[in-house]
C-alpha cells in the first residue's frame, strides 16, 4: 500500500541540530524549520487545491516506523504544526508528506438488496444458535460499497452491510457493529457471514444495523490493516455516513441515538471509533453508549508482554497478520520478509492473500509466534524502546484518552487469545482519568475467548434496550 501514497515533500528536523532537507523539495511542498529545537515547529506551504498533508516523526533519520506527529488531526488542510510539549532528549526527525483530496467520505456507491429475511426464519437461526432474541420485524440486507481513506488519507472503496427493519413506522437508532477477525476477503457482512446474521438481531428487534467489513476485506484492494485503529474507525464512520444515505433512500426514519458495538478485533475498532468520534468534537454523531469485547486494546502493554513471555496461544496466525499489516501500513523494513526468519520468510507471506483461514496459518506457524521473527528483529524488539514494531503497537493503543460516553468493557476470565487484562487495564486507565461512567463487566466467568462472544453481544444488546428510546 506504501506506493500510492503521494510524496510531496520531506522535512528533516533533529532536536538539537536543524538540517538542511535530505533531498530538494518540489515546489509544491516548501516546509521551514523555525521555533525552539526542543519544540520542534514547522510550517510550509502547499500550491495544490484541497490537498492535506501530514506530519510523521521517528527518532532515527534511517530506520523505524513513521508516526503521525503528536498534537494533530491527521491528515490536515493547515500549514503549520508545533509539538505540543518539549520534545525530549535524543534525536526526533520529522516529515511533512501530502496526498490528494479526501473525496466524500462515506459517499454511497452501491446499496444491493441481498437478501430478505421474515422474522420467522430469524427466530428459527436465533433458535439454532441458541440465541433468545425477540424477532419483530422482517429485515432487508444490504451489500453497501461506499467511499472511505486508506491510512494515508487517500479515497479508497469499501463495503459493508446495512440491515434495515422492515415495517417499522417510528424512528429506529442506528447501532454499529463492528466484527472480529477475519482473513479471508470473503468472510465478511456484506456477504452474510455468522456475524452479518447477528447485525440482523439488532435489525429484527428495530435497530439499523451498520455493520463495515473495514480495508482490505469485502470489495476493498490491498492487504487489511490488522488492529490499525485509525482506518478502523475511518472505515465504521463512513459507513454510518452511507447508511444514513440508504435510509433516506428508502424512507427509513433516524432517530438521534448512535450505538457503537464490537467483539475481539471488533472491539478494538468500536473503541477507536468511539475515540474518533469523540475526538473530533462534532455532531454528526453523538454514541449513546458503547459496548466493546473482548478487544486488544493494550497493545503495547499486555499485548506485547505477551508476545514476549514464551507463551503459545491458541491462535499463533494472529501475530503474523499484525506484523504484516503494520510493516504495510508503517514501513517496519524494506519487506516482510525481512523480519521473518529465513524459515518462514518465503512460506508465511504468500498465506495472507485473503484465501487462507486461520487453521491453515496456524498449521504453518510455530507454537510460538515471535519465532518467526529474524533473531536479530526478536533481540531488537525484545530489548529496544524506539523498535519500530513497539512503535506501531503503542499508536495503536486505545488507553490515553477520557471516554465521554457510557462505556462498557467485556471480557471472559478464561480468553486466552485476547487477555481479559486488556479490559482491566483499559478500565483502570479510563477510570484514573475521570471516566466515571466506564464500567467492566465478565458475562460468562470461565468462558474462553469464542465461547464469550454470545453472552457478551447478548449483554450489550440488552443494555442498549434499556437506553434506547
Amino acid at each position: 500500500m506504501n506506493w500510492i501514497r503521494s510524496w510531496l515533500g520531506l522535512a528533516l528536523v533533529s532536536v538539537g541540530l536543524v538540517l538542511q532537507t535530505a533531498r530538494a523539495l518540489p515546489p509544491e511542498v516548501t516546509v521551514f524549520p523555525s521555533g525552539s529545537v526542543s519544540r520542534p515547529s514547522l510550517t510550509w506551504s502547499l500550491n495544490r487545491t484541497n490537498w492535506a498533508v501530514t506530519v510523521e516523526t521517528r527518532e532515527s533519520l534511517n530506520s523505524g516506523a513513521w508516526l503521525p506527529a503528536p498534537g494533530g488531526t491527521w491528515p490536515t488542510i493547515s500549514t503549520n504544526w508545533t509539538a505540543p510539549g518539549e520534545g525530549g532528549s535524543g534525536s526526533h526527525f520529522y516529515r511533512v508528506t501530502a496526498v490528494p483530496p479526501v473525496g466524500q467520505r462515506g459517499r454511497l456507491i452501491s446499496d444491493t438488496l441481498v437478501a430478505s429475511y421474515p422474522p420467522s426464519l430469524l427466530a428459527g437461526i436465533f433458535l439454532l444458535i441458541g440465541v433468545n432474541i425477540p424477532t419483530r420485524y422482517a429485515v432487508d440486507f444490504y451489500a453497501v460499497t461506499y467511499e472511505t481513506i486508506d491510512p494515508y488519507g487517500v479515497p479508497i472503496l469499501a463495503s459493508g452491510a446495512v440491515i434495515l427493519p422492515v415495517g417499522k413506522t417510528n424512528a429506529s437508532a442506528l447501532v454499529l457493529y463492528d466484527h472480529g477477525t477475519s482473513l479471508k476477503k470473503i468472510d465478511v457482512p456484506s456477504e452474510i457471514n455468522n456475524e452479518g446474521l447477528l447485525g440482523s438481531a439488532f435489525a429484527t428487534d428495530g435497530y439499523v444495523a451498520v455493520l463495515p467489513d473495514y480495508l482490505g476485506l469485502g470489495v476493498s484492494p490491498g492487504l487489511h490493516p490488522f488492529l490499525h485503529a485509525a482506518s478502523e474507525a475511518s472505515a465504521s464512520i463512513d459507513l454510518l455516513r452511507a447508511a444514513r444515505q440508504i435510509c433516506a433512500s428508502h424512507a427509513v426514519a433516524l432517530s438521534d441515538q448512535l450505538f457503537i458495538s464490537g467483539y475481539s478485533q471488533g472491539g478494538h475498532a468500536a473503541m477507536a471509533t468511539l475515540r474518533a468520534l469523540e475526538a473530533e468534537g462534532t455532531n454528526e454523531f453523538v454514541v449513546t453508549a458503547a459496548g466493546c469485547g473482548s478487544g486488544p486494546y493494550d497493545l503495547s502493554g499486555v499485548s506485547t508482554a505477551d508476545f514476549l513471555s514464551g507463551r503459545a496461544p491458541p491462535n499463533p496466525y494472529y501475530f503474523l497478520y499484525l506484523l504484516a499489516a503494520y510493516q504495510d501500513v508503517y514501513g517496519l523494513a524494506p519487506s516482510l520478509a525481512n523480519l521473518l526468519k529465513s524459515t518462514y520468510s518465503t512460506t508465511l507471506p504468500p498465506l495472507l492473500d485473503g484465501l487462507h483461514d486461520g487453521p491453515i496459518i496456524n498449521g504453518a506457524m510455530p507454537k510460538v509466534p515471535t519465532e518467526i521473527l529474524d533473531p536479530a528483529q526478536l533481540a531488537d524488539f525484545k530489548v529496544n524502546p524506539n523498535n519500530p514494531l513497539r512503535q506501531a503497537l503503542a499508536d495503536n493503543t486505545l488507553l490515553n484518552w477520557t471516554p465521554k460516553a457510557p462505556l462498557r468493557l467485556y471480557r471472559c476470565s478464561g480468553d486466552q487469545d485476547v487477555l481479559p487484562s486488556n479490559s482491566q487495564v483499559a478500565y483502570d486507565s479510563f477510570q484514573a482519568r475521570g471516566a466515571t461512567q466506564v464500567q467492566l463487566l465478565d458475562p460468562d466467568p470461565g468462558a474462553d475467548h469464542d465461547t464469550c462472544a454470545i453472552p457478551a453481544l447478548l449483554s450489550i444488546k440488552a443494555w442498549f434496550d434499556t437506553l434506547r428510546k
